[in-house]
């Protein structure tokens, strides 16, 4: 089960130094804007220090960490829903991602040009929200145009879809996201497969200078999904052993409401509503993605389809629990190892063996 998350701005906001640093990939972070044309896409490992513990209780060969797809995606600017700055472009390969990092700049270098002049994160904000909002009310007015006729042929469906476009447009029309629009699970239904962009989890991300104080209500005070990064800070951190990090983050006055990038990246994580499950042994201590309240068989579908189709029962303990119990036959004979059915709703942490 992949996921995709792209990452967006204004340019020269720290979007590629992030992407290059988060992914460990050589790209080209010029400092000129659509340095970017082409996406460029990386796999980022979902930090977790149970798959060391597992591993090592396990005496496993090999730890297999779960994955998120990151994608940079040039530079918005002002206007890029009518196609200025290559606009359809990037707009369309936000489309295909899951959710959005949106990246602005919160720290002062005269060598960085800015592209509005001054910076102001609240309005670099409002520029990129509204490309996308009029980039989705684009979507929603084509799509109300095309079933014009079959609503007036009076057809349910065609009728069902443009309420709920109705709704999405009012509130577009008001400079609101998408996913402000409540909407009933029949809603939820018809509307089915609309990829609009303004409907998709945001996280922000305000790139600061690592001797920058912050105070957090400061900045983006309206905002709830944030993280303040050193961008830059984390780049001259990427080469260095684990070691070496702990110790140049000891010696650098960091505010402490600076992130790093594995926050951002286990808060992409909780943003798509994912959790992980974990299967262990011998050969490999292996971390599952699946999405949050899903059922033993369709937890196991992340493995092979045939773990849904072939479901006879699971047997479960959490990861914690099996490590306090200190083998699997005691946890056993302590009654810590649950056997499950398709009904059992997959918990974070869970250690499952299936059986099909």
């Amino acid at each position: 089960m992949g996921f995709s998350v792209g990452i967006v701005g204004l340019p020269n906001v720290g979007k590629s130094t992030l992407f290059k640093t988060i992914t460990k990939k050589e790209i080209d972070i010029s400092n000129y804007p659509f340095c970017t044309i082409d996406p460029n896409v990386g796999i980022v490992k979902v930090p977790d220090k149970r798959l060391a513990k597992l591993a090592e209780f396990s005496q496993t060969e090999k730890i297999i960490p779960t994955a998120i797809e990151f994608v940079d995606i040039a530079g918005l600017v002002k206007d890029a829903h009518k196609g200025e700055g290559l606009g359809n472009k990037f707009l369309s390969n936000i489309r295909e991602v899951d959710m959005i990092v949106h990246i602005v700049r919160g720290f002062e270098n005269g060598n960085i040009i800015h592209v509005g002049g001054k910076i102001d994160p609240s309005d670099d904000i409002d520029t990129i929200n509204l490309e996308l909002i009029l980039a989705d009310l684009e979507t929603i007015n084509k799509g109300l145009l095309k079933i014009q006729r079959d609503v007036r042929a009076g057809k349910k469906e065609a009728i069902e879809l443009q309420n709920v476009l109705e709704k999405y447009k009012l509130a577009l029309e008001n400079e609101k996201f998408a996913n402000s629009v409540e909407l009933s699970e029949n809603e939820k239904k018809v509307i089915k497969g609309l990829q609009l962009l303004t409907n998709k989890p945001i996280l922000y991300v305000v790139n600061v200078n690592e001797d920058q104080k912050i105070e957090e209500n400061s900045i983006l005070p309206e905002i709830k999904n944030k993280l303040f990064i050193p961008i830059k800070f984390e780049l001259d951190l990427m080469d260095l052993s684990p070691e070496e990090v702990q110790e140049f983050k000891n010696e650098t006055d960091l505010d402490e409401n600076v992130s790093s990038l594995d926050d951002l990246v286990k808060n992409c994580y909780e943003l798509l509503g994912l959790i992980t499950y974990i299967t262990t042994g011998k050969i490999e201590t292996h971390a599952w993605t699946i999405k949050k309240d899903s059922t033993a068989p369709q937890a196991g579908s992340a493995i092979h389809s045939d773990f849904e189709e072939k479901f006879i029962r699971a047997n479960i303990i959490n990861w914690q629990k099996l490590l306090d119990s200190g083998s699997m036959s005691n946890a056993i004979d302590q009654g810590l190892l649950r056997t499950e059915g398709k009904e059992y709703i997959v918990q974070d942490g869970d250690v499952i063996e299936f059986k099909i």
